[in-house]
């Protein structure tokens, strides 16, 4: 079972490398199909398999079977629990 604080880190992992950070905006456009972020990022599929796992598992990013290929999109859900966290993170705490 993980804790509080790693479940938190990976939101913070999703958002760390700039090539993740490219796949989030081409993303931003709506979903898209595993082989187009290949192709439009010039990286080798097991590459991209990487980066997809980070983002998925951080709930930033959705994803979904059609055939053998995969569909990623942003998740709205994901993005306000990112958002929320930041936010709670960075907040002072009255109580100090």
């Amino acid at each position: 079972m993980e804790t509080e604080y790693e479940e938190q880190a990976k939101v913070f992992r999703a958002f760390c490398d700039e090539k993740r950070l490219r796949i989030l905006e081409l993303l931003r456009g709506g979903e898209k199909c595993a082989c187009v972020l290949i192709e439009q990022m010039d990286l080798p599929q097991s590459t991209l398999s990487y980066h997809m796992k980070l983002l998925c598992e951080s709930g930033i990013v959705d994803y979904r079977q059609e055939g053998k290929w995969t569909h990623y999109r942003i998740s709205d859900t994901g993005s306000a629990k990112a958002i929320a966290l930041l936010h709670e993170l960075t907040s002072q705490n009255e109580n100090s």
